[in-house]
C-alpha cells in the first residue's frame, strides 16, 4: 500500500506525535481516474459533524492516512492519494483520494473540502472551532470579532484539550463526577441577554467549563446595568453588551472559549440556534430541534426560571448522594433483606440495588438492579426471590442508580397549563398569580415599548388589569393579590445585584444538568420573591425611586434613594475571602456597600491563592496564584465600583484569640455588621462569640456541592449559630481499622494514620530529641509508650537511618512487607480462617472478611507506586535527593536486598471486637528500666548530630507532584487487595483522605444572593422576627426550604418585684470595675444572691469558702481578685473582663442568669 502527499498550503505549527490527539477536518472519495481531480463517490467528511479527534500514528486510522498526518504540520492542507486495503465499508482494495483543508485564519471559505487541517490535541482556538454548523452558513467573510478575543485569552496550552485538569477543577469535580464534566466539555451554550442575571450565567458556566459559550447582546450598555452587571465599567456606556463583556468573561476560564453571536436578529432566522446545546432564551422552535431550553428573569425582588429540555430527557442522576451500600444479615424466603446489626440501609422507596458475595442465594450476585420497598430502617424488600434457593450467609448489598425519563412541555404549553417548583411554602399561592403577572409585564413591555416606571400607580393598574385579562382567557379563577401585582409592577424596572446572583447561580445549574444529565432539573416553572427584603424605615416614592443617571438605579427603583443612602454608609467586617467570601465582595460593590462617607468595609483572610481556588473564586486570575486573597479580592471589586476605593481595609490575620490585640474591643464596636465567609466550624463559632459579645448582626452561610445554608443571627432576637452543632465527623472503631476493614473508607483512613506513622510523628520526634535537653529523662518518665518510643529513635538514627537513595527504597520494600505480608500473617495465625467465634459461628463472618497476604511484584503498578511514593517521602525526611530515579534504578536497589521470612509471634495479641478490651491497652506498663537504658544507650548524642534534623512531611492534598496522595492511593488499595475489597482511584481516595469539601460556583452564588436579602433587612434594622428567613437549598433536587429563625431562649426568675425576664445568649450584666462586696449587693438588689463566681477557669469567690477567706476578697476589686487568683495580669488591650456566676433567686432555686462584663475603664 502506498500513499502519495500533495500540500496546497503549507502548515506553521507543530507535527503531531505518535499517540497524540489530532483534530482532522477532511473529505474523502473513492478514487476514479476518469473523473476530474480523479474524484470518484463521495464516501465520507467531517463537513457538518463534530470535530473528528483521534489519536494519530496507532492504527486508528487508514494506514495511508494515519502514516500521512504524522508527516503534515497544524494548518496544512494536503491531499492524499492513497492506494489499496482499506477497511470497513470501502470496497476491498479500492483506492482513495482524501483531501484535508486549511482555514485561513480570519477567513472561511466554502468549497468541496472541509475546512481545517490537522490541529493538535492541545491547540490555540482558532476559526476552526467554530461549530460545523455556523461553518455551514458561513461564506466568504470575516469571522466573528470574538474571535480575537478568544485567541487573546485562550491559554493555547490547555484551549481543546480532551483531558480534565484535576488541579483545577478538584472541588467541582466531586460535585459533578468526570463523566458529567466530559459531556459538559462536548455542549455549545448561548446565552441571550447581558444584564446582571445574564452575566451571572455566564459567569458560572464559564467557571464550569463548556465546549464553547456564546454571549448575545448587542445593546448599548446604560448607566442603569452597572447596577448588577459587574463586567461592565462607566467607560463602556454605549458600547454593545456583548462585546465588552465577551473578553472579561473569558478571562475566567482558559478551558472555556467565548465568543459572541452575530446576528441582526433573534427572530429572523430560527436555524441559528441549531448550533448550541442549551439556549438561554425561550421558543418552541429550540423544542422541536432538540435543544434544550433555559429562561430566567428578575424584576427587582421578583425572579422566575423556565425548564424546557425536550421529550424522553433522562436524568442519570438525580440526587448526586453516593450510592449507599452494606452487609447483609439475612434474606428470607418472602425477598426481606435485613442489614447487619441492625445498622440502617439507608435507602428509599423506589432504589434499586444489586448483590454481590451472597451464599445460598448465587443468582442475586451480580443480578440486575432490583427495586426496593423499604419495610423498615433495619430492613427491605426486593421482592420475588422463589427459585433462588436457600440464603445461607454473607452477601453485600450495594445501591445502583437508574436513569429517570422526563417529558417536557414547550413554552406554549407551559404558559397555558404551568407546573410549578415550589421556592418558599409560606408563599404557596404566589407562583401562579406571579406565573400570571409576568406575563402581563411582558405585555406592558411589548405593548408601551417599555417597562412599568417605579412607583407609578397608572402602570401598576394597567398591568393588574392585564393579569385579570390574561387569567380570564386561560379560563382562571384566581382571586388576585393586587398588591402583590401592583409590587410586581412598582420594581420592573430594578435591577438588584443578589437577585442576579440567586438566579444566576440556578439557572447556570440548569443548564449544567441539561449538558450533564446529572441532578433532577427544575420541572419546569419556579417564582420567588423576597418582599420581606424591602425597607420599612425608608421612605418610597415615585420621586424617591425615579432614575437618577447612576450606577445604583436598578437599586434604588426598588429601594428609594434614602435606603440608598443608608447602605452605602454602612461598616461591614467579612471575615474570609474565599468562594463565598469573592461572591459577597462582588454583590456589595454592585448594592455599594460601604462607599459613602462614613461606610467602610474589612476584610480578613489569612489565605493564599491556590489554582484550585480559580474554579470559583471567580475575583482571582491565574497571576494571582500565591497572593493573598482579601488583597486581591479588594482590588478586583475597586475595579468593579470605583466607589469603593479608599473604603476597604484588607487584613492578613486569622480572627481568632491569639489577634484579639487587632481585632480588639475599638475594632468590634466600630461595626455595624459582620459576614462570615469561613470554611470551618472553629472559626464560624469564634466570630459567633464575639458577635455575641459585642452585640453585633451576623450573617452565616456555608455551601456542600449542591446544598447550602444561610442563617440569620440578630442581636436580642435570634439565637446564635453556637446554638446548634453539627453531627460530629464519621469515625470508625480502631479495632476495625487495625484489623478488620470491610470498605474502602476504612482501608483510605488506615493509609492516612500510616502516612503520620511514617513521615510525619517519627521525625518530629527525632527532631525533639535533637533540639530538647533532657528530652530522655521526660519521655521515660511519662510512661505508656516509652519502649517503643526509644526503639523508633534508635533505628531512625541509627540501624535504619538512610543515606542514600538505596537505603530510602530498600525502607520501603521493607514496610510494605510488615504492613501487607507479616501483619496479614500475624493476623491469620491469630485468627486462622476456620476459626469460631464463643457462640460457635465463624469468626471470619458478617463485617470480618479474612485477608490473605500479599507477595510483592515489583511489576505490578500498585505495589511499585508504592515503593516509590514510600522511598520519595522517606527520602524527603532525610533530606536526600532522589530527582532523576527511573524504575531501573529502583528495581536494581530492590534485587540487591534480602527481605527476611517472617514467623508469627505466640506473645502477640490482638482485639477482635471493637465492645472487647484491648489487649493491649490493658497489659502492664513496661517497667524494666534497666532494658530501657539499655535501649537509650543505643542512641547517639544528639552533639555528636549538630546541625542534623529530619523534616516532617506536612501533608499537602493539592501538590500531585510530592507523593502524599499517591501513597495513601497505593497503601489503602494495597490493603484493600488483602481484604478483597474494591479498590479506589486516587480521585476518590484524595476526596476521602484530604477530606475535600466539595464545591461549585453556581451554589456558592446563590447562596450569596440570599444572604445579601438578608443583608437589605439587617441595614433596615428590622426588629421582627418573622421578616427575617433562614435558608436550605439543594440544587440537585431541587429543594428550596426558608424558615423564620429559632429565637433566643429566655429564662426568667422571682425578683423582688415579680418575675424578670433574661435573655440566655444576649443579656448580660454590664458594670463597671467594682469590689466583690459591691457586686455582691448588687445582685441582691436584683433579688438574687450569688453562690459562685468565676473567670475563665479561675475559681474567685464561693458561699462554701471559709468565712475568713471569703472576708479577705470582699474588699478587692474585681479586676485585681482575677489576677491574684489567676496569678496573670490581664493584657493592656484587654478592657472589658467576663465572670460567669451561679445564683439563687429569692426562694432559693437555682437561676441560669448571664454572665457579668467588667468595664475596666481603661
Amino acid at each position: 500500500m502506498g500513499v502519495v502527499k500533495t500540500t496546497y498550503t503549507e502548515g506553521s505549527g507543530p507535527t503531531p506525535r505518535k499517540g497524540q490527539k489530532v483534530v482532522i477536518a477532511y473529505t474523502g472519495w473513492l478514487k476514479d481516474t476518469s473523473k476530474p481531480n480523479k474524484k470518484g463517490e463521495e464516501f465520507d467528511s467531517s463537513i457538518g459533524k463534530e470535530d473528528f479527534v483521534t489519536e494519530i500514528g496507532v492504527g486508528l486510522l487508514i494506514k495511508g492516512w494515519d502514516e500521512a498526518v504524522l508527516d503534515m504540520r497544524v494548518g496544512e492542507k494536503a491531499t492524499l492519494d492513497i492506494t489499496r486495503g482499506f477497511l470497513g465499508h470501502i470496497p476491498p482494495y479500492a483506492d482513495l483520494i482524501l483531501l484535508s483543508g486549511k482555514v485561513r485564519e480570519g477567513l472561511c471559505k466554502s468549497s468541496s473540502f472541509t475546512f481545517g487541517a490537522c490541529r493538535l490535541g492541545k491547540r490555540k482556538i482558532s476559526d476552526g472551532d467554530l461549530p460545523s454548523s455556523l461553518k455551514r452558513t458561513m461564506t466568504d467573510t470575516r469571522l466573528p470579532e470574538v474571535d480575537l478575543v478568544t485567541r487573546m485569552q485562550v491559554d493555547e496550552s490547555v484551549a481543546g484539550s480532551t483531558e480534565i485538569d484535576e488541579s483545577l477543577y478538584s472541588r467541582q469535580l466531586y460535585v459533578l463526577g468526570h463523566e458529567a464534566m466530559k459531556r459538559m466539555g462536548a455542549s455549545h451554550v448561548l446565552i441571550v441577554g447581558l444584564k446582571g442575571l445574564g452575566v451571572e450565567i455566564a459567569k458560572n458556566i464559564a467557571l464550569a467549563g463548556v465546549k464553547s459559550l456564546t454571549l448575545y447582546d448587542p445593546a448599548p450598555v446604560a448607566i442603569a446595568d452597572l447596577s448588577s452587571q459587574f463586567f461592565l465599567r462607566v467607560g463602556d456606556v454605549g458600547k454593545p453588551r456583548d462585546q465588552v463583556t465577551a473578553p472579561r468573561v473569558a478571562e475566567l476560564n482558559a478551558y472555556t472559549p467565548v465568543r459572541i453571536h452575530n446576528s441582526t436578529g433573534l427572530g429572523e432566522n430560527l436555524s441559528q440556534f441549531d448550533k448550541y446545546t442549551v439556549v438561554i432564551t425561550i421558543g418552541d422552535y429550540c423544542h422541536q430541534k432538540g435543544i434544550y431550553v433555559v429562561a430566567a428573569d428578575t424584576f427587582g425582588l421578583f425572579g422566575s426560571i423556565f425548564c424546557d429540555f425536550g421529550e424522553k430527557f433522562t436524568v442519570i442522576d438525580t440526587t448526586g448522594e453516593n450510592p449507599v451500600s452494606g452487609i447483609v444479615a439475612g434474606i428470607d424466603e418472602e425477598g426481606l433483606v435485613s442489614a447487619l446489626d441492625e445498622t440502617r440501609h439507608g435507602l428509599e422507596d423506589g432504589d434499586y440495588v444489586t448483590f454481590t458475595e451472597v451464599e445460598g442465594m448465587e443468582g442475586l450476585n451480580g443480578c440486575e438492579p432490583r427495586k426496593v420497598t423499604v419495610k423498615g430502617p433495619y430492613t427491605f424488600s426486593i421482592g420475588d426471590v422463589s427459585g433462588l434457593g436457600q440464603y445461607e450467609s454473607g452477601g453485600l448489598y450495594q445501591q445502583v442508580k437508574m436513569p429517570k425519563f422526563l417529558d417536557f412541555k414547550t413554552i406554549s404549553d407551559a404558559l397555558k397549563e404551568p407546573e410549578f417548583v415550589i421556592s418558599d411554602y409560606a408563599k404557596f399561592d404566589r407562583p401562579q398569580q406571579l406565573h400570571i403577572g409576568f406575563q402581563a409585564l411582558h405585555a406592558f413591555s411589548k405593548k408601551f415599548g417599555r417597562y412599568p416606571r417605579p412607583m407609578n400607580k397608572d402602570d401598576a393598574v394597567v398591568v393588574i388589569k392585564s393579569a385579570e385579562a390574561f387569567a380570564e382567557s386561560c379560563g382562571l379563577e384566581l382571586e388576585f393579590d393586587e398588591k402583590l401585582l401592583q409590587e410586581l409592577s412598582y420594581q420592573a424596572t430594578g435591577d438588584l445585584s443578589p437577585m442576579a446572583a440567586l438566579f444566576g447561580g440556578l439557572a447556570a445549574q440548569e443548564v449544567l444538568k441539561a449538558v450533564s444529565g446529572k441532578f433532577h432539573p427544575v420541572a419546569q416553572y419556579m417564582y420567588f420573591d423576597s418582599l420581606e427584603s424591602l425597607p420599612l424605615g425608608s421612605a418610597r416614592s415615585e420621586e424617591l425611586c425615579k432614575p437618577l443617571g447612576t450606577r445604583y438605579d436598578g437599586q434604588i427603583a426598588v429601594f428609594g434613594k434614602e435606603f440608598q443612602d443608608k447602605i452605602a454608609n454602612i461598616k461591614e467586617f467579612l471575615v474570609g475571602a474565599g468562594a463565598i467570601g469573592c461572591e459577597m465582595l462582588k454583590n456589595w460593590a454592585m448594592i455599594g456597600l460601604g462607599s459613602g462617607p462614613e461606610g467602610k468595609i474589612t476584610v480578613t483572610d489569612n489565605d493564599s491563592i491556590e489554582k484550585s481556588n480559580l474554579n470559583r473564586q471567580f475575583l482571582f486570575r491565574p497571576k494571582d496564584v500565591g497572593q493573598m486573597k482579601s488583597d486581591c479580592a479588594a482590588k478586583a471589586v475597586e475595579e468593579m465600583n470605583p466607589d469603593l476605593v479608599g473604603h476597604i481595609v484588607c487584613l492578613k490575620d486569622r480572627v481568632g484569640p491569639e489577634t484579639e490585640h487587632i481585632f480588639n474591643e475599638d475594632f468590634w464596636n466600630s461595626l455595624d455588621g459582620v459576614t462570615n465567609a469561613l470554611d470551618n466550624i472553629e472559626a464560624r463559632t469564634y466570630v459567633d462569640r464575639r458577635c455575641v459579645f459585642f452585640h453585633k448582626p451576623l450573617l452565616e452561610s456555608g455551601t456542600l456541592g449542591t446544598k447550602g445554608n444561610t442563617q440569620v443571627v440578630l442581636p436580642l432576637l435570634t439565637e446564635s449559630y453556637s446554638s446548634s452543632q453539627d453531627p460530629p465527623e464519621q469515625s470508625f472503631p480502631m479495632c476495625t481499622l487495625r484489623s478488620f476493614p470491610n470498605k474502602i473508607e476504612h482501608t483510605i483512613a488506615w493509609a492516612r494514620e500510616l502516612f503520620e506513622s511514617s513521615f510525619v510523628k517519627p521525625a518530629e520526634t527525632v527532631n525533639l530529641y535533637l533540639q530538647q535537653p533532657n528530652y530522655l529523662e521526660t519521655t521515660l518518665k511519662q510512661g505508656g509508650n516509652e519502649k517503643a518510643t526509644l526503639e523508633m529513635l534508635v533505628d531512625y538514627l541509627k540501624n535504619e537511618r538512610a543515606l542514600t537513595f538505596e537505603d530510602c527504597v530498600q525502607w520501603a520494600r521493607m514496610l510494605f512487607e510488615k504492613q501487607f505480608n507479616n501483619a496479614i500473617q500475624q493476623l491469620l495465625y491469630n485468627f486462622p480462617k476456620d476459626s469460631t467465634s464463643s457462640s460457635g459461628t465463624p469468626f471470619w463472618s458478617g463485617p470480618k472478611r479474612a485477608p490473605d497476604a500479599i507477595k510483592f511484584d515489583p511489576e505490578n503498578p500498585t505495589h511499585y507506586a508504592f515503593v516509590e511514593a514510600a522511598t520519595n517521602l522517606h527520602a524527603f525526611n532525610y533530606n536526600i535527593n532522589v530527582k532523576g530515579k527511573g524504575k531501573a534504578d529502583y528495581l536494581q536497589a530492590l534485587d540487591s536486598m534480602i527481605v527476611p521470612d517472617f514467623s508469627p509471634d505466640s506473645n502477640v495479641k490482638i482485639q477482635a471486637d471493637e465492645k472487647d478490651p484491648d489487649p493491649n491497652a490493658a497489659a502492664p506498663v513496661f517497667d524494666d528500666a534497666a532494658e530501657l537504658n539499655n535501649i537509650a544507650k543505643e542512641l547517639p548524642d544528639p552533639k555528636s548530630l549538630a546541625g542534623f534534623k529530619l523534616t516532617p512531611v506536612e501533608f499537602e492534598k493539592d501538590d500531585d507532584s510530592n507523593y502524599h496522595i499517591d501513597f495513601i492511593t497505593a497503601a489503602s488499595n494495597l490493603r484493600a487487595e488483602n481484604y478483597k475489597i474494591e479498590q479506589a482511584d486516587r480521585h476518590k481516595t484524595k476526596f476521602i483522605a484530604g477530606k475535600i469539601i466539595p464545591a461549585i460556583a453556581t451554589t456558592t452564588a446563590l447562596v450569596t444572593g440570599l444572604v445579601i436579602l438578608e443583608l437589605y433587612k439587617v441595614i433596615d434594622g428590622k426588629d421582627n422576627i418573622e421578616h427575617y428567613k433562614n435558608g436550605f437549598i439543594n440544587l440537585a433536587l431541587p429543594f428550596f426550604g426558608f424558615s423564620e429563625p429559632i429565637a433566643s431562649p429566655k429564662v426568667e426568675y422571682n425578683g423582688p418585684n415579680g418575675k424578670v425576664s433574661l435573655d440566655k445568649i444576649w443579656d448580660r450584666f454590664e458594670i463597671d470595675d467594682m469590689t466583690l462586696r459591691e457586686l455582691i449587693d448588687y445582685f441582691e438588689a436584683k433579688g438574687l444572691s450569688i453562690s459562685m463566681l468565676s473567670s475563665g477557669v479561675s475559681l474567685l469567690y464561693a458561699s462554701f469558702f471559709p468565712a475568713a477567706k471569703r472576708k479577705d476578697k470582699y474588699s478587692m476589686r474585681l479586676s485585681h481578685l482575677v489576677e491574684t487568683v489567676s496569678k496573670r495580669q490581664i493584657p493592656s488591650h484587654q478592657k472589658e473582663v467576663i465572670f460567669e456566676v451561679v445564683t439563687e433567686d429569692v426562694e432559693g432555686e437555682d437561676v441560669e442568669v448571664p454572665y457579668i462584663k467588667v468595664r475596666l475603664g481603661r
